[in-house]
């Protein structure tokens, strides 16, 4: 259905929605972790100086996020590591 409605892998339309979905993809990843440390945005944010708000937002969509914020809230927020894979 993907190719039909956005075109095949490597069309603009079907990178940008594949772009789209990853972001959305850390935002949850973000939120569970979180969850699973028992904080609440504003915790996190404090440990990471960050607005609770701009938490919510990046758990919501991820779109946006930094690799410097990522790793800041992967590592002094939720004590955990972050691992990059590329793909060619």
């Amino acid at each position: 259905m993907k190719d039909t409605v956005y075109g095949e892998v490597g069309t603009d339309r079907r990178d940008e929605l594949e772009r789209d979905f990853s972001s959305f993809q850390i935002g949850l990843l973000l939120k569970k972790a979180r969850e699973e440390k028992h904080l609440t945005q504003l915790e996190l944010a404090e440990l990471v100086d960050k607005r609770r708000e701009y938490i919510s937002k990046i758990e919501n969509n991820g779109s946006n996020l930094t690799l410097k914020t990522l790793f800041d809230i992967v590592e002094k927020g939720l004590g955990g590591k972050v691992k990059i894979s590329i793909e060619l």
